[in-house]
């Protein structure tokens, strides 16, 4: 896989496809809350607002046609989630799809994790392309026959029928958290996930719902003495005791299962000194952790802030490998954001299949490209005037002050209401699914 885009034998982004209606009036229960690959990216999903997971399967490739090869089709929509009220506690609890986890495919069904605030639901995606004919003891239209009616007997067959996809929930995983769940994980060992609140970290094993082991809990006797929440974790991806949380003050540890069952008391401690020449009133809220990925190989994490991406080593604890500023023209707006409210948007992060490029979304419905090995970034932006079939994306640049230039956007005209929080990479081609208030765009490279 090539660099970001814009020059030399980089990758040039082009528009593929957009799903979603084209109103301005967005429904609520449209908005778009979590996009995710499968293991192999045949498969994408999208969770909602409204409880619903949308998947696309990725069409078969043209051999006359390669630059085809991304088109991803409606493969099935189900409601994973309705409303629910907590009585004890008079709470309401959103239908909204926060994560959604794919497991590895073992057979012919592909199986799914889908979670909202308080209740994890585990989906078998299966198809039917078949269906038996020829009962004994019943009508073609089901209804039972009078055995003493059967005179001779019949072996029934089984008659091809129009493809039919199935969403069935094979197992749910309730009443385990007391805060709203922000992460759910799946192990290297196909067999175990974790799920994250606010407050603490539970265990699960996928085939056991009635109880789970609590392996962090960060709760203080005495909540007025709270200072930090748990904003995110993830399994390491190859070693199966091994996982991340990051909190609201910028911190991540990493802990180690095998030291004790309760891993308070973390293997590691990833945190950089901060620049006290930047301190100000809005220095902690702009250093939460919104988003935590280990890279592919298991050697870096990736950890978002709300103005920048770092690249953290494994081996080095004291301060990130690299830095990224994602939007640093938005540090002179932190007042007017703290005001709407958009300083406390959680951005996602996401790496490309080979570890090389990372990529995370900001406003304007802008989107961002870090090329790690050569250095370079780009800004691309996600919208329907440049949305022909096979357009080359064009990069942004943003205006932070002084005069503008021609091709810039000025930092004031920016809409903070447009605003691309979920992204997703394939795991191996260059194709990005990339979410917009309600629109999911679709981009692939150009094929030579």
């Amino acid at each position: 896989m090539a660099g970001v885009g814009g020059g030399g034998n980089d990758v040039q982004w082009c528009f593929s496809q957009v799903k979603g209606a084209i109103d301005d009036d967005v429904a609520e229960a449209d908005i778009i809350s979590t996009v995710e690959f499968s293991h192999s990216g045949e498969l994408l999903a999208t969770g909602d607002k409204g409880g619903r997971v949308v998947i696309f399967q990725q069409a078969p490739e043209n051999k006359s046609q390669p630059q085809c090869r991304s088109e991803y089709n409606v493969y099935s929509t189900f409601q994973s989630h309705e409303p629910e009220f907590d009585y004890l506690k008079s709470l309401e609890i959103e239908e909204k799809i926060n994560k959604i986890r794919w497991l590895p495919q073992k057979n012919a069904a592909q199986f799914l994790l889908s979670t909202n605030d308080k209740t994890i639901k585990l989906w078998k995606i299966s198809e039917r392309d078949k269906r038996p004919e020829g009962y004994n003891l019943k009508e073609e239209d089901g209804r039972y026959r009078d055995p003493s009616t059967v005179t001779t007997l019949r072996v029934p067959v089984f008659r091809p029928m129009d493809l039919m996809v199935e969403a069935s929930p094979r197992r749910v995983f309730a009443n385990a958290h007391t805060y709203h769940i922000n992460s759910i994980s799946v192990n290297s060992d196909y067999e175990t996930y974790l799920s994250t609140d606010d407050l603490r970290i539970n265990l699960w094993h996928l085939e056991i719902t009635d109880r789970s082991f609590n392996i962090v809990d960060i709760k203080p006797a005495n909540m007025e003495e709270l200072t930090e929440v748990i904003t995110a974790a993830e399994f390491h991806p190859n070693q199966c005791n091994t996982f991340v949380y990051s909190s609201s003050k910028g911190t991540i540890r990493l802990c180690d299962m095998r030291a004790s069952a309760l891993c308070d008391k973390h293997s590691k401690l990833f945190e950089e000194p901060e620049d006290p020449s930047n301190r100000s009133f809005f220095s902690e809220i702009i250093s939460s952790i919104s988003d935590v990925k280990f890279s592919h190989s298991g050697r870096y994490l990736m950890t978002r802030d709300y103005l920048s991406v770092k690249i953290w080593d494994l081996n080095m604890e004291n301060r990130p490998v690299e830095t990224y500023q994602v939007h640093e023209y938005l540090r002179s707006k932190l007042c007017s954001l703290y005001e709407n409210d958009c300083i406390f948007d959680k951005f996602e992060c996401c790496w490309n299949g080979n570890d090389n490029v990372v990529m995370t979304g900001s406003y304007n419905n802008f989107f961002r490209m870090f090329d790690r090995a050569q250095r370079r970034d780009v800004t691309l932006e996600a919208s329907r005037e440049s949305s022909r079939p096979r357009s080359v994306l064009k990069p942004r640049k943003v205006c932070a002050g002084g005069k503008r230039k021609k091709d810039e956007i000025s930092v004031d005209s920016l809409d903070f209401n447009k605003k691309i929080l979920h992204t997703a990479w394939h795991p191996q081609d260059n194709i990005i699914a990339v979410a917009t208030t309600n629109n999911l765009y679709i981009f692939q490279d150009k094929p030579n």
